[in-house]
């Protein structure tokens, strides 16, 4: 299993440790990036990557090594601190590289066939705006399973997490790990994503935008066609 964690932060706080300890759980290969410092530039809007293709954003190389490590892995583990209520600045200006990849633009046919797990953690509250600031870019993305798991540790570092708390958190994360072996190579699309994919067909038929009604002319998906196939 191939499992790839986008921290949305630097530091190894109480997300980063519940994040590695749902890879090391499961087993397999594990790479980890971790923002800003693997990746900290901002979109600049000018839409070079909807209208033409992505290799003309002028971040594109900067990203190229992550985008691959993702199109790879079996398992996509996001994870992000809660940050006034929502992810971290870091990991949405991360997410908004990669807009071209919704499924009403480009969506990449591997996201298909994969799992994701959202975490987020406060000392306090937020973090249900926090995980699906995460999920809906994988969502949009195509991926058929994605897991969140949000907790208040009461703590501002993991070290001082109380055991009790610890136990919870391990608990959850234990049963959560073996969710995920148990859909290995087993993931199906659900019907959501499935209207959702055909909605995008419909208005990609109308070829309202060039690059998008090529790639999905090219993929075969305006006919019979699927991505999960």
């Amino acid at each position: 299993m191939k499992i790839v964690i986008i921290n949305g932060q630097n530091h190894k706080g109480s997300t980063y440790h519940i994040g590695k300890m749902l890879a090391d759980k499961l087993g397999g290969s594990i790479t980890e990036y971790f923002l800003p410092k693997d990746f900290d530039r901002f979109c600049t809007g000018c839409t070079q990557c909807f209208m033409k293709s992505e290799i003309f954003c002028p971040h594109y190389e900067l990203l190229r090594g992550i985008t691959a490590a993702m199109d790879e892995a079996d398992v996509l583990i996001m994870t992000s601190p809660v940050y006034v209520y929502h992810a971290t600045g870091s990991m949405k200006a991360f997410l908004d590289h990669y807009g071209y990849r919704f499924m009403i633009h480009r969506p990449e046919e591997k996201m298909f066939k994969k799992q994701a797990v959202c975490i987020a953690t406060a000392a306090g509250a937020g973090m249900k705006f926090t995980l699906k600031d995460m999920a809906d870019s994988l969502f949009f993305w195509g991926i058929p399973k994605i897991y969140r798991y949000g907790i208040a540790v009461r703590a501002t570092s993991f070290e001082t997490v109380d055991e009790k708390r610890k136990k919870k958190i391990e608990k959850k994360v234990t049963a959560l790990a073996g969710k995920i072996r148990n859909k290995e190579g087993k993931v199906r699309v659900g019907l959501k994503t499935r209207g959702y994919f055909y909605v995008m067909r419909f208005l990609n038929k109308r070829g309202w935008n060039k690059a998008d009604a090529r790639y999905w002319n090219e993929k075969g998906w305006t006919g019979k066609a699927r991505p999960w196939k």
